[in-house]
């Protein structure tokens, strides 16, 4: 078979009209393809016409001081990926005369920015023939050839790339990675894909040899981590509540939450949860609590974490003493700061209870 003359066929009569495709501007290429890392074209796009619009140049993205990328990153994950885009807008910007490398290798170097990226915006910006080679590329790949190798391994990794690098279009590299990605999106989709219309069902392994769902193969399973979060919402007379700034190499770094104990077990009195906590010496303050109000648990799940968050809402007239390392600003300002979903979802709900 003629497997990129097909691919290049299907692609023109099937592929989705996408704002990234209609242009060779790299800025705006590697903006899309850092958004759309872990994240669906459903979800991305929305996020990258914002991006575009704030930040129309990657001199006005370098300019932007970081907690205003954080807050238009807001809800889509990840966000290590909205900082190192930062970073690199400005390296680039104040580093290299606003001009966007041009290599592969080049691309490579920037922060950020793995094979995949640089491949992307290579072939995409400047036609330039490196595979891109990303989880739809590991199964349309596997499943036509049958490659059984992990592809989590070193062994399967090479084994992929090595046939990328062999099929590719060398005449065009653009066309080619543009289809193979959008065939595993909408063809050879994880579950359930449409085999029965494939244009490759007669030479595909996995549909001869009904394995499709047992490729590709993955030798590591991903290990989740349980985590129990007590939020401490401490609310003024004044209607001002403290935001802490998440400056630790966790997740959500540089992004605001309310002041957060962590314990190894669900915790039912605030007494106890006072007693083992930097809040120690508020336990002896609880005289000027006006209302305690405990949440039910909410579950909040992420790609290696699951996350059992408890919010304690405390009203309280000694707000001041226990600020801290804590902001104190006005309940109405919250939307100003860039927050994980988890607290913009609960500053949600709360106001819509405010407002009854």
């Amino acid at each position: 078979m003629n497997f990129s003359n097909q691919l290049i066929k299907w692609y023109k009569q099937n592929k989705r009209d996408l704002p990234w495709r209609n242009t060779k501007n790299p800025y705006k290429i590697w903006l899309s393809e850092v958004i759309l890392q872990q994240t669906r074209v459903t979800q991305g796009l929305s996020y990258y016409y914002k991006f575009i619009e704030n930040f129309p140049t990657i001199s006005d993205l370098a300019n932007a001081t970081e907690e205003e990328v954080l807050k238009l990153w807001q809800g889509l994950g990840y966000y290590s990926r909205a900082r190192n885009l930062h970073f690199t807008a400005k390296h680039i910007a104040f580093n290299l005369n606003g001009t966007f490398p041009v290599s592969y290798n080049e691309i490579l170097k920037l922060k950020g920015v793995g094979e995949y990226t640089a491949a992307a915006v290579s072939s995409f910006a400047y036609n330039q023939p490196f595979p891109v080679v990303d989880g739809n590329v590991f199964r349309v790949l596997t499943r036509i050839f049958g490659i059984e190798t992990p592809i989590d391994s070193h062994e399967g990794k090479k084994t992929i790339y090595s046939l990328a690098h062999e099929l590719i279009d060398s005449k065009r590299p653009l066309l080619f990675n543009q289809a193979i990605m959008e065939f595993g999106a909408l063809q050879c989709v994880p579950k359930n894909p449409c085999c029965a219309d494939c244009i490759f069902k007669l030479n595909c392994y996995a549909y001869i040899n009904n394995v499709i769902t047992s490729l590709p193969i993955k030798q590591n399973k991903t290990k989740q981590r349980f985590r129990y979060f007590n939020y401490l919402v401490f609310i003024s007379e004044e209607n001002t509540i403290l935001l802490h700034k998440r400056i630790e190499n966790d997740i959500w770094k540089n992004l605001y939450d309310f002041p957060l104990i962590e314990t190894a077990e669900p915790i039912e009195n605030i007494e106890l949860l006072l007693t083992q906590s930097d809040f120690l010496q508020f336990k002896h303050q609880l005289h000027t609590l006006t209302f305690i109000k405990k949440s039910t648990p909410i579950k909040h799940i992420l790609s290696h974490q699951k996350i059992m968050a408890t919010f304690w809402r405390v009203h309280t007239s000694a707000i001041s003493k226990i600020k801290k390392d804590y902001t104190e600003i006005n309940l109405d300002d919250i939307e100003n700061y860039p927050v994980p979903v988890l607290i913009e979802n609960y500053i949600t709900s709360f106001k819509e209870l405010e407002k009854k």
